[in-house]
């Protein structure tokens, strides 16, 4: 049985004080054994700052790794998926539609970076989703199944590979599919791992949802079948609204 996993991407928010005072609220509610993951993403300046701190039953993971396979050398501005690590980083998150839309990274970059973070010991998050438009013109399925393709190393595993779908017009618009739409969507993304990678490495991958996830819908939602989990962005940044997510888990 696939174990969920809740995971919180804080984006481009925090500074010192207020990210460590929300890790340590975090690992707080995570205390004792719980039957699902917890995973949080913080930016890079909090990163190593992090994971110098206790959090037992907390994962921590980076938001992005380089796209260069060199552990070192001269990318300014750039963090190896080898430096993430050494942070104390488990998992990495690669191809949010942010980093797609903003900064053009096409699947053939996603994948590579998804195959720096395997390389480097880290379970990849790899994001896939459509835009509101191509949903609405019924490319959403085409879509995704591209980008499962696309942006999935041929060497992923239930182990070190996770995948996140996020309808991009969902992700902080409020806006939610029906459950309905998230089944079919997730039916069809492990019917696409299974023709990818082998049908016991797809049924054993955890594919998780992510878009206006608040702790109203969360148990709906994670109800579903095919989700694993959760990726939360503007909720995990708010002790109350992202325990309040991975509470209904309990």
């Amino acid at each position: 049985m696939r174990r969920k996993l809740i995971a919180g991407n804080w984006k481009m928010n925090g500074l010192k004080e207020e990210g460590l005072k929300l890790a340590k609220a975090v690992a707080e509610k995570c205390r004792g054994n719980l039957s699902f993951d917890v995973l949080i993403c913080p930016p890079m300046n909090l990163l190593g700052l992090i994971g110098n701190q206790e959090h037992t039953n907390v994962l921590l993971g980076a938001q992005d790794v380089a796209e260069t396979t060199k552990t070192a050398g001269a990318f300014t501005g750039d963090v190896s998926a080898e430096m993430v690590k050494d942070l104390g980083a488990a998992c990495a998150i690669v191809g949010h539609s942010e980093r797609r839309t903003l900064h053009h990274e096409t699947n053939a970059v996603v994948c590579q970076k998804a195959q720096n973070a395997i390389q480097a010991g880290l379970t990849a998050v790899i994001c896939i989703g459509e835009t509101e438009a191509e949903r609405d013109n019924n490319q959403a399925l085409e879509v995704v199944a591209r980008q499962i393709k696309e942006s999935v190393p041929t060497n992923a595993t239930a182990e070190n590979c996770v995948i996140a779908y996020e309808p991009v017009w969902a992700i902080g618009t409020g806006k939610t599919p029906t459950t309905n739409d998230v089944a079919q969507m997730h039916a069809a993304i492990r019917h696409e791992l299974a023709t990818l990678l082998g049908s016991q490495t797809a049924d054993n991958m955890r594919i998780l949802y992510g878009g206006s996830v608040k702790p109203t819908n969360a148990k709906e939602l994670l109800a579903v079948e095919n989700v694993d989990g959760a990726l939360i962005g503007g909720a995990s940044l708010k002790i109350d609204d992202f325990w309040g997510i991975a509470s209904t888990q309990l």
